[in-house]
C-alpha cells in the first residue's frame, strides 16, 4: 500500500502538497506496521521552524519510541490536534486522518527531490 501520488523519504515519511503551498506530512503504512500499536505522538507547535532531515517530533508505540524527521525545511503551519487524544488513528489511516503536520516549505522544489512511490517501494522491498 504505497499511494502513487505521494513523495517519500528513506525514513518512512510521506509528503503531499495541500492548498496554499504547504505540504502535509505523515508516516507510511510500512512505518506504522513496524511500530505496532501507536500510543502517543509528540508534534511541534504551529510556527516552529524545522530543517530537512532533523527531528520534528516522536511517535511512541507499545514496542518503541521513534523520531519523526522533517522531509523538507520550513515552518510548521498546522499540526494534527486529533492525534493528542487518538494517536492510534495513525495505525488505521496513516495516509488520511493519521497525518502529522503541515509545513510551509522554505524551498517548494525540495519536495520533487524526495522519493517517488516506485523508489520507496524498492527501498522497502530490499
Amino acid at each position: 500500500m504505497i499511494p502513487e501520488e505521494l513523495r517519500y523519504t528513506a525514513e518512512h515519511e510521506w509528503v503531499v502538497a495541500v492548498d496554499g503551498g504547504a505540504v502535509r506530512v505523515g508516516i507510511t503504512h510500512f512505518a506504522q506496521d513496524a511500530l505496532g500499536d501507536i500510543v502517543y505522538v509528540q508534534l511541534p507547535e504551529s510556527g516552529a521552524v524545522v530543517a530537512a532531515g532533523e527531528s520534528l517530533g516522536e511517535i511512541e508505540s507499545t514496542k518503541s519510541v521513534s523520531e519523526i524527521y522533517a522531509p523538507v525545511g520550513g515552518t510548521v503551519s498546522a499540526r494534527n490536534e486529533a492525534l493528542v487524544d487518538t494517536p492510534e488513528v495513525i495505525n488505521t489511516d496513516p495516509y488520511g486522518a493519521g497525518w502529522l503536520v503541515e509545513i510551509s516549505p522554505a524551498d517548494p522544489a525540495a519536495v520533487e527531490g524526495l522519493l517517488s512511490a516506485d523508489a520507496y517501494r524498492e527501498l522497502t522491498e530490499s
